[in-house]
């Protein structure tokens, strides 16, 4: 029996032994009327993929669950009918101040997902929430209001991670995470799954095969519900939903590897036989759009419209912080060169390039303009640091590819004296630091950004703490002032004078039980940008 099995039938177990206490719990929760409506017969435990919170206001955030008592079967185990949830805020773990209460609705047409976007509560403080589905009471988790507009918190303290391969390793990070002290988010930054197909003992492949994806490369709807399912019933990733409220976005693996726009990897390829056109690959951009929105904690704004989302957005944390949670996907143009990690071609220095997109670059460079934060995050997806690579090489998937659109960027940055940019990026599998030059070509450039770049949770392995690729990264981008290849996240904390970064290493994930080790503490210095020893 695998460890998702053994997690779903220990939940069932727990569920038949609440007896007493959960039943008198759920005479607080019950509404007065329409009862039989709200006591349906469920198959099994019905919250065994876990609770969520994300996108903190300052008088609340969102809440999130999804009914599934057989997670691995189709529709989640559930009936094709519409049910009611209640849901409970309170002040208190045992839940005797009560703060906001309700009921959603449960549709088919979402998987049973639950978002509830709380508001009215008291900013810059933990709160408590369950929902509750019949009988049913799914487990407690703890979530955080931003604080107040206008508020000067003493700090604010986040984590940025990614790049969870479910084949490739235990996700005993998300269990670090889960433990780390009074967060006020986590940004995850995208690969929140992988579409690739499961691999057999003994199959070749990319990474180590430590545990098995379900199925084939996932296409349809239902394809990317049952992949999201086994993700989410990892029992460490459910610790750390249930512990701290997310910032979500996606990358390339929740629709295709390296997609752009509304180009798949197999358009224009050379090395896939078969080509798949921009028509073909909007149904399948449809599909993992609604089925990751159907399994993230985030607003209405973001429910998808076919192949169209609206993923982007901007959180303000008092005056310490403006985070932009950017989309460097679906907005950018094709690959240039064919994609890859290759010298640049013409293409590349085309003076229109797009990476966030017209719409999205405006949006940001407003954010930016006049912000009241202390630091100003822009929390993305791919290295905006100059990264070049062996053989003088660039990575076609990244901003490197894109001057035009980066220069843009960081000219906005300069113009508009922002104070104290912070760049977030994972995507890589890598840890990196980096100071951003306003050219970043030029070495005589002045800094205008700062960039930490979070390595995996799992992808590709246990790694190693140096590469002969990482020592030549070092040699030839000196303003790249660290790499690390083990798995792990990392742990930011801002306060006004500056904001120190812990990169968290763990030797091993191709067991469980890593402990977590520290990489490296670095700084950077209010109104100086650059990295700094801690």
């Amino acid at each position: 029996m695998d460890t998702i099995a053994r997690h779903i039938l220990d939940l069932s177990r727990r569920h038949m032994l609440r007896g007493a206490t959960g039943l008198a719990a759920l005479a607080a929760l019950a509404p007065a009327a329409g009862r039989a409506q709200d006591q349906p017969a469920f198959r099994g435990y019905p919250f065994t993929l876990g609770v969520a919170s994300g996108d903190p206001a300052p008088d609340g955030f969102v809440l999130w669950t999804r009914l599934a008592p057989e997670p691995l079967q189709p529709d989640g185990g559930m009936a094709h009918a519409a049910l009611q949830v209640g849901w409970e805020v309170a002040e208190d773990e045992r839940f005797m101040r009560i703060a906001a209460s309700g009921t959603a609705i449960a549709r088919p047409e979402l998987a049973h997902a639950v978002h509830v976007e709380v508001a009215g509560l008291a900013p810059g403080r933990p709160f408590f929430y369950r929902f509750r589905a019949g009988t049913e009471v799914s487990r407690v988790g703890r979530a955080r209001t931003a604080p107040a507009a206008g508020a000067a918190p003493a700090r604010l303290r986040f984590v940025t991670a990614g790049c969870q391969h479910y084949e490739h390793g235990h996700f005993t990070a998300w269990a670090h995470v889960a433990a780390e002290q009074e967060l006020d988010f986590v940004f995850h930054y995208g690969d929140y799954i992988y579409e690739y197909r499961g691999r057999a003992p003994g199959q070749p492949g990319w990474g180590p095969r430590v545990r098995q994806h379900l199925g084939e490369e996932i296409m349809s709807l239902p394809d990317y519900r049952l992949r999201y399912a086994q993700y989410r019933a990892d029992p460490d990733l459910q610790a750390a939903h249930a512990a701290h409220p997310f910032l979500v976005s996606y990358d390339d693996h929740e629709v295709d590897n390296n997609w752009a726009g509304e180009i798949s990897e197999e358009n224009g390829r050379g090395r896939f036989p078969v080509s798949v056109p921009p028509e073909v690959f909007v149904l399948r951009k449809a599909a993992a759009f609604q089925a990751w929105y159907e399994h993230m904690p985030v607003r209405r704004a973001a429910i998808p419209r076919g192949p169209d989302i609206t993923a982007y957005r901007r959180l303000d944390f008092g005056t310490m912080a403006r985070v932009h949670v950017l989309d460097t996907r679906q907005f950018r143009d094709d690959q240039p060169c064919g994609d890859g990690a290759k010298p640049a071609c013409p293409e590349v220095f085309r003076p229109e390039a797009q990476m966030l997109g017209a719409a999205q670059e405006s949006w940001l460079l407003e954010g930016l303009t006049d912000s009241p934060a202390r630091w100003n995050i822009l929390a993305q997806q791919v290295p905006m640091m100059r990264r070049e690579l062996r053989g003088g090489g660039i990575s076609m998937d990244k901003w490197d590819a894109y001057p035009a659109a980066r220069q843009r960027l960081l000219d906005g940055l300069a113009e508009r004296r922002t104070p104290n940019p912070v760049v977030l990026s994972g995507d890589v599998h890598v840890a990196l630091a980096s100071t951003i030059r306003q050219r970043p070509e030029d070495a005589g450039s002045a800094p205008v950004a700062t960039e930490f770049t979070a390595t995996s949770i799992t992808s590709e392995g246990d790694g190693a703490e140096m590469t002969p690729a990482g020592e030549e990264i070092l040699r030839r981008n000196p303003d790249i002032a660290l790499f690390h290849a083990r798995r792990g996240y990392c742990v930011s904390e801002a306060e006004a004078s500056r904001m120190t970064t812990e990169f968290v290493a763990l030797p091993f994930v191709t067991r469980a039980e890593a402990p977590r080790q520290t990489a490296a503490k670095l700084v950077i210095e209010a109104g100086r940008a650059g990295v700094q020893q801690g």
